[in-house]
């Protein structure tokens, strides 16, 4: 071999080691700091923006993670102990902080119309409602969510024994959580956490973490778009609870009798969820033991509230399958409807069947949504990577056994009389719908003890209400209210008083 060929080979060879050596996913502990300024509420908010990824370090100190996190604090704050930390999360488990960033509380919002649907050309603007008028909020991205990895010398398996479940999620997020609070000196904050879907049973499970593991209480909890938080329905109680939701998209899509359409939403919904309440859920209860009049009286009253026809409650032994109404209610017209927000239309191959094709929501979100935080990332906050932004689906298998997060905020709640919960839910979101957010509260206090310090709220949207422009001011508004509702009077003790008897 010649002199000329071995020393080429050589080249190539150790630049292969080179790049091989620079790989991806290497920056786990490093930021980038930016400053911004929005108008938010008329006014002029300045900012200071912190991007970038912090440890999950294992018991013994070795790096096994970074998350991904966006940091926003307003900068002409002085004293930062009366200034409320937000941290947020979204849901999944597996979808990125995205949704929440861009669509709701952050300081820029993705360009839709004004009822949330895609427009071109794509990107972000101002938002003027965000809360960074009166909280500083980090957005947070759980591992293999958004820029968040595992180190590469962790197998898959691993990974999803460490990361990948109800339980294991929410200790290692709590280290986190501690870690960033120390790091940006917020320990005297009044701090909260904001989940939405999925991200509701984290933040209810981070409640009691936060408070058992690392001594650090929370002033309030804000849940957008609750799953069940582990608190078992049961075959009757699961099958009425839909109802209401089927009335509330029958209602808007104009399928009800003539009566109930005629009244507003609001004015309608009531007598849906009492007849839920009162006379299905003991229907349902019965089973196959009610007689053939009660059958076909109860088929009448579902079909009068959900828009479909009693044949096809019938035929479906009264209890109606989400995937099917989405299909069902808009068949004769050729259209499905969505399953996270039933106000938006999908086309079918087929009329026929018994589920649509597609989310006909999340089709449109991915529009308006995913060239919108690439770009963010790279032209507001100077972030910097090749690593794909993961939106949504790499958590699988995901362990979901143990899920008593429900009772874990409750427990919170007991033991933390500074503690407050918002529930916030759109009428028209079909995969956690608002009556079982209702109901979430219902059970979780079953002994009344704690209704002065939980709220609901209602909008005319659906999963992401947010993303519809007057949903965006009012639940904004009712945020702002939430924090004045969860902050004590200075002095005011964290304790309970005995009632006295006059």
């Amino acid at each position: 071999m010649s002199r000329k060929l071995s020393v080429l080979i050589l080249g190539l060879f150790l630049v292969g080691l080179s790049v091989s050596a620079q790989q991806l996913n290497t920056q786990m502990d490093s930021t980038v700091t930016t400053f911004g300024e929005v108008t938010i509420k008329g006014k002029s908010v300045k900012y200071k923006a912190l991007a970038g990824k912090q440890p999950v370090w294992d018991k013994k100190g070795n790096i096994i993670a970074g998350l991904y996190f966006t940091y926003y604090e307003r900068t002409d704050i002085k004293d930062r102990s009366k200034r409320p930390l937000f941290i947020s999360f979204n849901g999944g488990p597996g979808a990125a902080s995205v949704w929440m960033h861009l669509g709701y509380t952050g300081p820029y919002r993705v360009i839709v119309d004004d009822e949330g649907y895609p427009v071109q050309p794509y990107g972000v603007e101002e938002n003027h409602y965000s809360i960074l008028d009166v909280a500083d909020i980090v957005y947070v991205e759980p591992v293999n969510t958004g820029f968040s990895r595992p180190v590469n010398t962790m197998e898959d398996s691993e990974v999803a024994k460490r990361f990948f479940g109800v339980n294991q999620d929410i200790a290692y997020l709590a280290t986190w959580i501690n870690t960033f609070v120390t790091r940006q000196n917020r320990w005297d904050s009044p701090k909260y956490l904001i989940g939405e879907s999925y991200g509701t049973p984290r933040v209810s499970g981070l409640s009691l973490e936060l408070q058992n593991s690392h001594w650090m209480y929370l002033n309030g909890v804000i849940l957008v778009s609750p799953t069940d938080l582990g608190i078992e329905r049961g075959t009757a109680v699961g099958a009425a609870n839909q109802l209401p939701y089927y009335a509330a998209a029958a209602w808007f899509h104009k399928k009800l009798p003539a009566d109930l359409q005629s009244k507003d939403l609001t004015d309608m919904l009531p007598e849906v969820e009492r007849y839920t309440v009162d006379e299905l859920i003991p229907i349902m209860a019965k089973g196959g033991s009610i007689s053939g009049a009660e059958r076909k009286e109860a088929a009448k009253r579902i079909a009068r509230y959900s828009g479909l026809s009693e044949k096809v409650v019938l035929e479906h032994n009264l209890r109606i399958p989400e995937s099917f109404f989405w299909k069902e209610l808009l068949r004769d017209e050729g259209y499905t409807i969505g399953r996270l927000d039933s106000r938006y239309l999908g086309l079918d191959k087929n009329d026929s069947g018994e589920r649509p094709d597609y989310a006909a929501e999340i089709r449109s979100w991915q529009h308006s949504f995913t060239p919108a935080i690439n770009y963010y990332f790279k032209n507001y906050l100077n972030y910097n990577t090749d690593l794909d932004y993961y939106i949504g689906g790499h958590t699988r298998p995901w362990d979901r056994s143990g899920n008593t997060t429900g009772d874990d905020l409750r427990q919170a709640m007991s033991q933390n009389p500074y503690l407050h919960v918002m529930v916030q839910s759109g009428y028209y979101d079909g995969a956690t719908d608002y009556f079982n957010a209702k109901y979430n509260l219902w059970q979780m206090d079953v002994g009344g003890n704690l209704q002065d310090r939980m709220s609901w709220k209602g909008y005319r949207s659906g999963h992401m209400m947010y993303l519809r422009t007057e949903d965006l001011e009012s639940a904004t508004d009712h945020i702002r209210e939430f924090i004045k509702q969860s902050t004590p009077k200075e002095g005011q003790p964290a304790q309970y008083l005995r009632k006295t008897k006059g």
